[in-house]
């Protein structure tokens, strides 16, 4: 752990690239214009369209540009440079040979408009891994389109509404929603024409089957459910639950943001899931974060598999193939094969690891969370018992009536070198702190964390000053984040 001491002077601004131009100096040198350029370009460019002068450019050489650039690469906060304790995130490393394996020429070059002879290997690929998700969570039926967890969730209601549709039960108009749930939850059964409906956590922080039973009904479609739940906590009255919703005539969703912390130990089927959305980029590995390209498979019984989206890759007559005689299917929902390279990374994570290495990984993420909670828990308030699943959620309740909230906790980590932990959800827990080490992190690099939760603790009862101004020692220290938020600023004024 870096020690706070040694850090006392904060680095110097990192100019902005328009702050290095110099004017008159150029990066490039490029051969002289034909005499017709202007023609050809109006030519090509209806006139309207073209500038009346030039653009406000920097006016920087090649080297200025590549050094700025680098400089600026290395102030990035990122899970290969600093620990990433971001609850409900999973952020955990991810192996580069899986990126070695994704852009191998025979993925990243492929287009998507060959012929099926041409892509056997992606297909075979698509194949095995849609098996591999059906044995891992015991639900028959698998699509890989979805581009996300929450495009999968999205995606897995419609197959659902498209089921209850098909037997004539249209008045299915209702997802029931624990108060832990993730916000896509609500979110995506409204943007599929369902209605949210929640429900309360009993005292245990689990789901309240007295208040489960008085919400189900002739209308009720499906009930998400996350297992483990948001505040790190297994369902242990999962078969009680599923009983009751499946007396209903409704389904089980499982929001599988959480299977980090059972694969490859526990199938979802077996506890009463109908279907669920996979985000692999938590359970396996792909790039997390950024805005980029994802992945958000979805598995289903077997009844509801001819709903799913269409084509679907099947293997007949020694070769790959896509089926696309799916006349109850509900439609594609990505164009072509959906992001085919993160599926190529989660197959690499799969061939690496095998149901054993899966197995190792759930338990090393629950082993983890368990002796950083052991090493918090005292000094920090545990609402909900002192052990956990993957994550677990504490608050900062004693913090605050010392005049130190949980922001200011995690704006004061910063200057420790670690990120922040998810703050303040789940909501139903006060000044929240949500912390998951995943199984990818060292027993150091935990009692490094550790220690410096304990240290802004200490602060905050002897010094709370230098947490409620944390950050010191980042280029940027603490901003007015509403008004960030409410008039941001994504230009470069002009001089």
């Amino acid at each position: 752990m870096t020690n706070p001491a040694t850090r006392d002077i904060a680095p110097k601004s990192l100019p902005t690239i328009f702050e290095c131009s110099v004017p008159g100096r150029k990066g490039h040198s490029l051969p002289p214009l034909p005499a017709d350029a202007d023609a050809l370009v109006t030519e090509a460019i209806p006139k309207r369209f073209l500038r009346r002068e030039p653009a406000a450019l920097p006016e920087v050489g090649e080297l200025d540009v590549v050094r700025h650039y680098t400089r600026l690469s290395s102030r990035t906060m990122c899970v290969d440079t600093n620990f990433y304790p971001l609850g409900s995130c999973t952020m955990k490393y991810n192996p580069k040979v899986n990126e070695t394996v994704a852009g191998l020429e025979g993925f990243a070059g492929a287009h998507p408009e060959e012929s099926e002879e041409s892509l056997q290997g992606i297909l075979k690929i698509y194949h095995d891994v849609s098996q591999a998700l059906s044995r891992l969570t015991g639900l028959a039926g698998c699509s890989l389109q979805p581009a996300a967890g929450a495009h999968g969730e999205f995606t897995a209601l419609l197959v659902a509404k498209a089921w209850f549709d098909d037997r004539g039960e249209t008045g299915r108009c209702e997802v029931i929603i624990p108060d832990t749930a993730h916000g896509t939850n609500p979110a995506s059964a409204l943007r599929c024409g369902l209605r949210a409906v929640e429900i309360k956590s009993d005292a245990r922080g689990r789901i309240d089957l007295g208040q489960l039973k008085s919400k189900l009904g002739p209308s009720t479609a499906c009930v998400m459910i996350t297992n483990p739940n948001t505040l790190g906590l297994f369902e242990d009255q999962m078969h009680e639950a599923a009983a009751l919703i499946h007396e209903a005539g409704a389904l089980v969703y499982l929001d599988g943001a959480n299977f980090n912390a059972i694969v490859g130990r526990v199938r979802p089927a077996d506890f009463g899931a109908d279907l669920m959305h996979i985000n692999v980029h938590k359970t396996f590995s792909i790039p997390h974060g950024g805005g980029g390209p994802g992945a958000g498979p979805i598995c289903v019984r077997d009844f509801l598999a001819p709903y799913l989206p269409s084509p679907w890759v099947v293997f007949k007559d020694g070769r790959y193939m896509l089926e696309r005689d799916c006349p109850k299917s509900i439609g594609k929902v990505r164009s072509f094969f959906g992001n085919v390279n993160n599926i190529v990374r989660t197959a690499a994570y799969l061939r690496q690891l095998g149901a054993g290495g899966l197995r190792e990984v759930s338990g090393h993420a629950v082993l983890n969370a368990n002796y950083l909670l052991s090493l918090l828990a005292g000094t920090y308030d545990v609402p909900y018992g002192i052990r956990c699943m993957h994550e677990f959620v504490i608050n900062a309740t004693r913090q605050k009536n010392l005049g130190v909230k949980a922001m200011d906790i995690a704006k004061k980590l910063l200057d420790y070198g670690f990120h922040p932990p998810t703050t303040y959800f789940p909501l139903i827990v006060p000044e929240a702190l949500m912390i998951e080490p995943t199984e990818t992190e060292s027993k150091e690099t935990l009692e490094a964390f550790a220690a410096a939760m304990l240290e802004i603790a200490r602060l905050a009862e002897t010094d709370a000053a230098r947490v409620t101004a944390a950050p010191e020692t980042t280029p940027v220290t603490r901003m007015d984040e509403l008004a960030a938020a409410r008039q941001p600023v994504l230009a470069w004024p002009k001089a």
